[in-house]
């Protein structure tokens, strides 16, 4: 069974080429930016929260507060 990296590796120019005829009639020429700009904006807040999120765990790991407590 082929990955997704894989696939993506194989894709040729003819393929790419009727990805965006199809993109093209489904949402129409005015709609594909604004897809691919709200895209951009999502892929943007998910690293921002994906950094804030280790920024967050490694300033728990370093004090020590991982919520558990060790009693006996």
């Amino acid at each position: 069974m082929m990955t997704l990296a894989q696939f993506v590796q194989n894709i040729g120019m003819t393929q790419l080429l009727v990805i965006l005829i199809v993109l093209i009639l489904l949402f129409g020429s005015k709609k594909i930016p604004d897809l691919a700009r709200a895209l951009g904006k999502s892929l943007g807040e998910f690293k921002k929260g994906r950094e804030e999120g280790g920024k967050d765990e490694s300033a728990e790991s370093k004090s020590g507060a991982n919520g558990t407590s060790s009693k006996s």
